[in-house]
């Protein structure tokens, strides 16, 4: 594996990544088939970062077509140790409106088209997902974005909110006014159609992750704003993309600081069933990467 990496997925209307310094594609072959795009990888701040834009560059896949397996191995074995998903939602709750920040600290998974391990055929894991996202990448993330609303003012009136639960649905559809209402009773403050099962494998992965969410909407259960369209999400989405590239370099500089220890970097140590030396060899290959 090579040198320890920062990883950045961006997400809708988040095809480059700015700050990105001496920067290199990669084509990435993972035993999941290839990612959605190629890696660039380079340097921010210093520090080594791997950049893969979650639905390949021009936006060519829908969330259900995103290959989150390949996506995650590759990055992992490019040394990715924290991964930063920077992703467009829509708001579930009053007090989380357009342009405002969201690091979400649970997942609700309503998926049902997606690979969502790595294991099987010959190999058993469990890992836990009580606590699904690294702590210490969303500190990083939460400290970036309260410096970065501070040193621009905040014009716009932005509001960080540093919990909150996402509710991932299969799309590419956007919800009905009895889906919105549902998941609001569900207790889902943000919806997204890509955090999972991407947390998932990334906890499967041994990697740290948390997500930048960026509200660019309502949904539709609002009564009084308008309901959802493409267009209105990657307008306000766009509005705030130059912030989220700030936020983004700002915490892969604090992470790179000092590599500090996540829980997800041993998530495997209390998950596997099936050891090693209960594996087929053809099996211990393909895991070869997540078990190193």
């Amino acid at each position: 594996m090579s040198q320890k990496r920062v990883g950045v997925i961006g997400g809708s209307g988040l095809y480059a990544m700015e700050a990105l310094e001496q920067a290199q594609e990669q084509r990435v072959q993972t035993p999941f088939g290839e990612p959605s795009d190629a890696i660039v990888t380079g340097t921010v701040a210093g520090v080594p970062v791997a950049f893969l834009a979650r639905h390949g560059r021009g936006h060519r896949l829908l969330p259900s077509e995103v290959p989150y397996r390949a996506n995650i191995h590759a990055l992992k074995q490019l040394g990715v140790r924290y991964l930063l998903s920077m992703s467009a939602v829509g708001s579930l709750r009053e007090d989380f409106r357009p342009l405002d920040l969201v690091l979400p600290d649970q997942f609700i998974d309503l998926t049902t088209r997606r690979d969502s391990t790595f294991f099987g055929q010959g190999a058993v894991a469990h890992v836990s997902m009580a606590q699904p996202v690294c702590p210490v990448a969303a500190a990083a993330l939460a400290h970036a974005a309260r410096d970065e609303l501070a040193r621009e003012g905040n014009p716009d009136g932005v509001r960080l909110h540093e919990s909150g639960t996402y509710v991932c649905i299969e799309g590419p559809q956007f919800s009905s006014l009895a889906e919105s209402q549902r998941y609001r009773a569900m207790g889902a403050g943000v919806i997204g159609m890509t955090n999972l099962p991407e947390a998932k494998l990334a906890r499967e992965a041994q990697i740290g992750y948390a997500t930048l969410a960026m509200v660019t909407d309502y949904d539709c259960w609002h009564p009084r704003e308008a309901h959802v369209t493409a267009d209105m999400a990657l307008q306000n989405l766009f509005r705030n993309a130059a912030r989220a590239q700030r936020v983004a370099a700002a915490a892969i500089a604090r992470l790179g600081a000092e590599w500090p220890e996540s829980p997800a970097h041993t998530a495997l140590s209390h998950a596997l069933v099936t050891q090693p030396d209960a594996m087929a060899p053809a099996v211990r290959q393909r895991l070869a990467a997540l078990l190193a």
